[in-house]
């Protein structure tokens, strides 16, 4: 694309790093978070370019998908790593987070308003496009941001500091006290949304159930961080290996209920925003079909609200055959 932006000249890039690293069953439990994060450093870096580009909406996402599960592996590992170097890591990874959300999640909204907007009757479909529009404007703003703390000192800091962190063994705390299993950390994070999931209920608030969903988020990215280590000395599966897999795909499924759920709430609340800023004499078409939007959102979020406790049940299960 000619003029997009271009990260700095002297920015850290996948080329300064050494070979991938890998980890296996008999390597200490903290190489295979350094691991972890050896190989979602290289996908933030190698999709970096395309999310400042802008062209494919594919590589924003890759890059936040890399910074969150860079987030949850540091989280998940605290009981093995010095925690105030973590916590800082943490802190700085969830700044770079924030500035590539909102343009994330406005392609998101864009992209599935476009596709509602396309089944309207022809007559209907303008009055649509007017409204996804405003959107497109909010997201025009949003990319701004984002390169802004792209481009900045900060975040050419944090890139030059992840490349250090994955080139050098990990801080490590300075007691002496016993060091959990790696599937220790799994049990740990499946413990911590089974509480959250007996303290909703069945049919918990719309946000409860979105903190559901970045709960069963952390415990699938627990579980991609232990499944190398739980095979055998060949690389090969085993019966726990075997298991965690087997927990990961419940956990996947929970997590892709939950957030169609969350997106059709969001859309539903953006879209009424939208009818409320059309001020004090709106257009009638856009009304309308704001309307109609409003309600398809609102019925696929009942739709996958009637799914998510049997999907929840799938993973307990699998999850308590840890």
């Amino acid at each position: 694309m000619n003029g997009a932006p271009q990260p700095p000249a002297n920015l850290f890039g996948v080329a300064d790093l050494p070979a991938p690293l890998t980890a296996g069953p008999g390597d200490p439990a903290v190489h295979h978070v350094r691991a972890l994060l050896d190989k979602r450093l290289r996908a933030l870096l190698h999709h970096e370019p395309g999310a400042r580009d802008g062209s494919d909406i594919e590589d924003l996402h890759q890059m936040r998908v890399a910074v969150r599960r860079m987030r949850a592996a540091l989280k998940a590992a605290r009981p093995l790593l010095d925690q105030t170097w973590s916590e800082d890591l943490r802190t700085e990874l969830g700044r770079l987070g924030r500035a590539l959300g909102p343009v994330r999640d406005l392609d998101v909204m864009i992209e599935r308003l476009r596709d509602q907007v396309a089944t309207l009757p022809p007559a209907e479909q303008a009055a649509g496009e007017r409204l996804v529009a405003v959107l497109t404007g909010d997201r025009i703003a949003a990319r701004a941001q984002m390169l802004d703390e792209l481009d900045s000192d900060r975040h050419a800091a944090l890139r030059h500091r992840l490349g250090e962190t994955v080139t050098h063994p990990l801080p490590e705390p300075t007691d002496d006290v016993a060091r959990p299993e790696l599937v220790d950390l799994v049990r740990a994070e499946h413990r911590k949304l089974a509480k959250a999931v007996r303290r909703g209920g069945e049919d918990p608030p719309d946000m409860t159930l979105h903190d559901l969903r970045i709960r069963a988020k952390r415990l699938r990215y627990a579980g991609e961080l232990v499944e190398p280590a739980m095979r055998d000395g060949r690389g090969r599966k085993t019966k726990d290996s075997k298991r965690v897999r087997a927990m990961l795909k419940a956990a996947e499924r929970l997590q892709e209920v939950l957030g169609d759920h969350q997106d059709a709430c969001v859309a539903e609340h953006r879209i009424r925003r939208l009818l409320d800023e059309l001020g004090d004499a709106p257009d009638a078409h856009e009304v309308f079909v704001g309307g109609r939007l409003v309600e398809r959102e609102r019925a696929r979020a009942e739709l996958l609200r009637a799914q998510w406790w049997d999907a929840w049940e799938q993973l307990a299960e699998r999850a308590g055959k840890l």
